[in-house]
């Protein structure tokens, strides 16, 4: 695999390239800032997404300026200075001199001198793109940076004519990912894989919740996983129906539904896995044949996973497998097409079926564009995730009372159809049971 930090510079050449195309101008990018838990603890550090998608940087109080020049680019960054006292304190830190080495970077200056040389550099250029409303504070160092650059006019110098969001052209390409990208993703999918055969092994009646979600983070960081991609929610019994379930806190029983959406962050890149399962070990009647209706339209919808099909399709496969099934078993009235018109099924399927996945766990990029879904690619990587929520109520037969399942895998468009990341985790009934055992 070619090396990260010079897949970092490439990136960094291809928006040069894309600026020079357009006329020219700089780029100018903040890492995220470091976040006080309570008084002096601070937050586990998370670098911001696209900072790191062009540098590969993982400290805290940096930024990137790119300079796309008529004759040759700069790649300029600014980091935080050796500090022999506060590195035992805190740890290592790279420095101007080792990052420019290790980072692939053609000038490095600490942090300190960024106001100084920020109006220099923007001192000229057709055009600056940056994060625009990213936060107040960024909004007012730039403002500040063009104010005194605009206070030269008499000295013959000139502002950029045209302030950019680069999130626009950084979205187009993050959503599809380049081959370092996707061993990084495999990686992560693999760890989140064996985390949720864990917590199927582990789970008994009388555990918590947060017991089973112990497994799953032991497994994650066992592996060498850095972080939690996203809060997980382990949702047993009628928390299965709770889309957003946090608390984690329920002892579960037996002939419950445990439905774990869960998946780590690892070396920047997320997974996102959902399973559900008997706690006891089988499912019931009720329990297997909404399960299995869930089943049949996640696969049909990675059927429709394929190059050129449109980014709707995999939803619109989801509504029309499940609202047949939902009207088979009684739970709506048919037929199927009053059934979509009305949108009856969205009593108990009221998401949609995925989201681009990534750096960021609902990652960057567009779901429709000039009117239009987009269109799938190859290297994109998205979820495949159906489901279906039966909360008591009107017309609920009592077997069907607080059955919550959500299916859900990690997916590669391929040139030739799709690659699921995610298939070793246990789905089809006979390996989910096999995978809990009888208990």
């Amino acid at each position: 695999m070619k090396n990260a930090h010079l897949v970092h510079r490439e990136r960094r050449t291809a928006i040069a390239g894309r600026l020079r195309e357009q006329g020219g101008g700089i780029v100018v990018l903040p890492t995220a800032p470091e976040a006080l838990r309570n008084r002096d603890s601070h937050w586990p550090y998370r670098h911001d997404s696209y900072f790191y998608y062009l540098t590969g940087f993982p400290e805290p109080d940096a930024v990137v300026a790119l300079v796309a020049g008529a004759d040759a680019d700069r790649h300029i960054l600014f980091c935080r200075e050796k500090n022999v006292e506060r590195e035992i304190w805190d740890g290592f830190r790279y420095g101007p001199d080792a990052a420019r080495e290790v980072f692939g970077f053609d000038e490095t200056y600490p942090i300190g001198e960024l106001d100084g040389r920020l109006s220099d550099l923007v001192a000229d250029q057709p055009a600056l793109h940056t994060f625009v409303g990213l936060s107040p504070e960024w909004d007012r160092r730039i403002a500040a940076v063009l104010n005194e650059v605009r206070g030269r006019v008499r000295n013959g110098v000139s502002a950029p004519d045209q302030i950019v969001d680069v999130r626009g052209v950084l979205d187009r390409m993050r959503r599809v990912k380049d081959a370092h990208e996707l061993a990084l993703m495999r990686r992560a999918a693999s760890i989140s894989s064996d985390a949720h055969a864990r917590a199927m092994a582990a789970a008994r009646p009388g555990w918590h919740e947060y017991q089973v979600e112990a497994e799953l983070v032991h497994e994650f960081l066992r592996q060498g996983a850095q972080a939690l991609a996203y809060p997980p929610i382990v949702a047993s019994g009628p928390n299965a129906c709770v889309l957003h379930y946090r608390d984690n806190d329920r002892e579960m029983s037996a002939g419950d539904l445990l439905l774990i959406d869960a998946g780590c962050e690892y070396r920047g890149y997320a997974s996102d896995i959902t399973r559900t399962f008997p706690v006891g070990g089988r499912f019931d009647g009720a329990q297997k044949a909404i399960y299995e209706l869930v089943l049949e339209a996640q696969m049909r919808c990675l059927d429709a996973v394929r190059p050129g099909v449109a980014y709707d399709e995999y939803h619109r496969v989801a509504e029309r497998v499940l609202a047949q099934g939902l009207i088979d078993i009684g739970l709506i009235a048919g037929p199927l097409d009053a059934a979509l018109e009305s949108g009856s099924y969205k009593r108990f399927y009221m998401h949609r079926a995925g989201h681009w996945l990534g750096m960021d766990v609902h990652d960057a990029g567009l779901y429709r564009h000039k009117g239009g879904p987009v269109p799938l690619e190859p290297g994109m990587v998205l979820t495949v995730e159906p489901g279906l929520y039966i909360r008591p109520g009107e017309g609920v037969p009592e077997e069907f009372h607080d059955i919550g399942v959500r299916i859900e895998d990690d997916v590669v468009v391929t040139a030739d159809g799709h690659e699921n990341l995610t298939a070793r985790a246990p789905k089809t009934v006979a390996d989910v049971e096999a995978a809990c055992g009888v208990r």
